[in-house]
């Protein structure tokens, strides 16, 4: 085997001391810390020696990396929690006057090596730093970084629980809720208004059955939908990238006017670029409120077993939308909800239908909703 090339760097870091141990905290630019780290972003990851030790596997998320590769080329991308890596003693030494900590990669006599690429093992934070890959070296984006040096494999795998099975995760439909407080447009910000309003207007077919915050609210008894579930479904009839279209509006405050082919995948869209979203919500309000018309036993059904009024048959209608909509209306016109109605009219399926034995919950009993109403509508193409 042939020696690596003698290969460091130094970086100021501060030593804490913790019943666990002394370890550094530093802050890393992010090509340096991407250049060190023990696994390979580059392709799907091995099982890592930590989850071999709790018995668990926990590949790289491929869709995620993607997302924050997105994510951190935005005009407010910021990573302020600490990434934890494990570093072997051989390829660290901390000059405490100078407060200098410098990571080399290292070769003994007997010719045993630690690459420079294998340095840092990554025991939280691997999704981040997938998400820089790709991202300029003169880009700046430093991370603060936890390093434990020499630390066995059995800390090693308590750091990993402690920092991802005993956190607290914050609920999607929080961090919708949030959007409320940007002083900026943005697609998600948009949705969480729509849902908003679906949620709290008088007359509105889904008035108080909306979970604002994913947990149940005191004093509501027929809270059916969580907030994230209703602007999941809002989300792609007027974005493609909410990621995206966020940082363009915040860069340059409007988005490119939608072209035919946006609007046949994004009927809303058009709305949506010209501020429109009093509209967004009425012709949502509209449709709904035709649906829960159509079906009024089964609107009302809340019980176990019951599917129109729950997520998979909120789901199911909202997945269709773009479908009715245009085959009544040129993206960006009001559709009365008795317009919707009337062609909902055509559908066969009764409301003693809508039940779990015919829609099964998940994504196969909604995909099946979808398609039968589609089917009878002539408007599966």
């Amino acid at each position: 085997m042939i020696a690596e090339a003698p290969h460091s760097f130094e970086i100021s870091a501060i030593r804490l001391k913790q019943p666990i141990g002394d370890f550094f905290i530093a802050s890393i630019p992010h090509d340096r810390l991407f250049e060190i780290s023990y696994f390979d972003v580059r392709r799907m990851l091995k099982e890592r020696d930590v989850e071999t030790y709790l018995g668990i596997q926990r590949p790289l998320n491929k869709a995620r990396a993607y997302e924050l590769q997105q994510y951190v080329k935005t005009v407010d991308a910021c990573f302020p929690t600490g990434i934890v890596i494990a570093v072997d003693g051989r390829c660290a030494s901390f000059d405490e006057k100078s407060g200098k900590l410098t990571l080399t990669n290292y070769t003994g006599a007997d010719g045993e090596q630690v690459l420079y690429r294998q340095i840092a093992k990554v025991l939280d934070g691997q999704h981040r730093i997938a998400g820089l890959e790709g991202l300029p070296k003169d880009s700046a984006f430093d991370l603060n970084v936890s390093i434990f040096v020499d630390i066995d494999l059995e800390d090693q795998a308590y750091i990993f629980s402690v920092v991802n099975i005993t956190q607290t995760k914050v609920s999607k439909s929080l961090a919708y809720d949030l959007y409320e407080l940007a002083n900026t447009r943005s697609p998600q910000k948009t949705a969480h208004n729509v849902a908003v309003g679906l949620d709290r207007v008088e007359g509105s077919p889904l008035q108080g059955r909306i979970k604002r915050l994913g947990s149940a609210t005191p004093g509501r008894q027929n809270e059916l939908l969580t907030q994230a579930t209703v602007v999941e479904s809002i989300l792609p009839l007027i974005t493609r990238n909410s990621i995206s279209d966020r940082d363009t509006l915040k860069r340059f405050g409007a988005i490119p006017v939608p072209s035919a082919d946006d609007l046949k995948r994004m009927p809303l869209r058009g709305l949506f670029a010209h501020e429109k979203d009093v509209e967004i919500f009425e012709l949502i309000r509209n449709y709904m409120g035709a649906v829960s018309s159509r079906w009024v036993h089964a609107w009302g059904e809340t019980g176990k077993g019951a599917v129109l009024s729950k997520t998979n048959g909120y789901r199911a209608f909202m997945k269709i939308f773009p479908a009715i909509y245009l085959h009544l209306a040129r993206p960006g016109v009001m559709v009365a909800e008795f317009k919707f109605l009337e062609l909902l009219n055509r559908v066969k399926i009764t409301d003693d239908e809508f039940d779990v034995s015919n829609f099964p919950p998940g994504s196969s009993g909604e995909s099946a909703l979808a398609n039968r109403v589609l089917d009878q509508l002539g408007l599966n193409r």
